[in-house]
């Protein structure tokens, strides 16, 4: 099984390496969208209504698009490739511990930043969530730059 698997991770990197440009191209291009578009953007005067599922359709939901992204699996593989659990025998508590890890870390970045974007939130009026928008499609065009740049030169 392990060989199978670092075959697997040497024509997902090789790949990625033949494609550097044109994935470098394309990021750029979509970050130069996306700054412009925060950029101009308005700001909400309220926070959106959320309507849902309870708890658990929220786990679910997130569950599911986190592990489809495709920045997560690659994440995890160029983990695992550097830890070398790809060509060594599968030590299921090694990867066990990294992936609780992993999860933990997550869930409290992502409790952190929630909670102080709704701190954040509650204090900011809508002509400073303005500047917010405008720095924030700034940051964004000038890593836009840095990503183009390495493309073209």
């Amino acid at each position: 099984m392990a060989g199978h698997l670092g075959f697997g991770l040497t024509f997902v990197s090789s790949f990625l390496l033949r494609q550097q440009s044109s994935l470098r191209g394309l990021g750029g291009a979509f970050l130069c969208y996306l700054g412009v578009r925060t950029l101009l953007a308005a700001p909400a005067d309220k926070a959106a209504l959320v309507g849902g599922k309870g708890l658990a359709g929220a786990y679910v939901s997130t569950l599911l698009l986190t592990i489809t992204n495709p920045m997560t699996i690659l994440s995890f593989v160029a983990v695992f490739a550097g830890l070398g659990m790809a060509t060594s025998g599968v030590n299921y508590r090694s990867a066990g511990t990294l992936v609780l890890g992993v999860f933990t870390g997550s869930a409290l970045w992502w409790l952190l930043l929630s909670s102080a974007v709704a701190l954040a939130r509650e204090r900011l009026t809508v002509a400073a969530l303005r500047w917010v928008n405008r720095f924030s499609g700034l940051i964004m065009l000038a890593f836009d730059l840095v990503a183009l740049a390495g493309v073209l030169l």
